[in-house]
């Protein structure tokens, strides 16, 4: 019994054949055809497949080493992030893909500011702006109010001399309306040394968008 290679989702298994008069038949599944070169390279593998209409694909280098190893678009991840200085990025429902982002502008240079949108307040006031937080108060205790520095500008005062800049990192940014997003894309502007990352939902590959187009700041481009 002979056997050729189908690619599923898993990466490449055997399938069991059988021969029928002179030509090589599956027991079950479609069979991918893996051309080949004369000689050993790198480069990206082509497969054609024989159910289908003979469908092609092409399969990267990265879709043999993992996606949470090599990400091929740090980059003009970092580009963007330069250029547009707020953005809007969505990652995979299982996470995780995010950090090799974040670890970037880590090397970079930048300090982070981590927050979550539920129960962040009204953003300009939380982050530049002295704000009062009133604690929990259990049964007859009296109602008290402190009050908080910038969120924002307090990071900022006490960063490294050789600190490139401060990267505010707001997760279910999603839960956010349009009018705090809007402000969340301007913050760069009002604050020079900041940049502004929203994660604003998920998707099957992490992805990013400039802040001011999710928030209606400017007309959405298709890529």
């Amino acid at each position: 019994m002979a056997s050729v290679f189908r690619l599923d989702c898993c990466g490449i298994s055997p399938v069991a054949t059988h021969r029928h008069r002179g030509r090589k038949q599956p027991i079950g599944g479609s069979v991918m055809k893996v051309k080949r070169g004369r000689r050993m390279g790198f480069g990206p593998v082509t497969c054609t497949s024989t159910s289908g209409g003979g469908s092609k694909s092409v399969i990267g280098l990265g879709d043999f080493i993992g996606g949470d190893l090599v990400k091929f678009d740090l980059g003009q991840w970092l580009s963007d992030v330069e250029e547009h200085k707020a953005l809007a990025i969505y990652t995979p429902h299982e996470g995780g893909y995010e950090g090799r982002y974040f670890t970037r502008l880590r090397y970079q240079g930048y300090y982070f500011l981590d927050l979550t949108a539920r129960g962040l307040g009204d953003p300009e006031t939380t982050l530049t702006k002295v704000h009062p937080v009133c604690p929990a108060t259990v049964g007859k205790q009296p109602i008290a109010r402190w009050y908080f520095p910038p969120e924002v500008d307090f990071r900022l005062a006490s960063l490294p001399e050789d600190a490139k800049g401060l990267v505010v990192w707001i997760i279910e940014a999603q839960v956010l309306s349009k009018s705090e997003l809007q402000f969340l894309a301007l913050l760069p502007s009002l604050r020079p040394k900041v940049r502004v990352i929203a994660e604003c939902g998920n998707w099957r590959k992490f992805m990013w968008k400039p802040l001011k187009e999710i928030a209606g700041l400017t007309p959405i481009t298709e890529p």
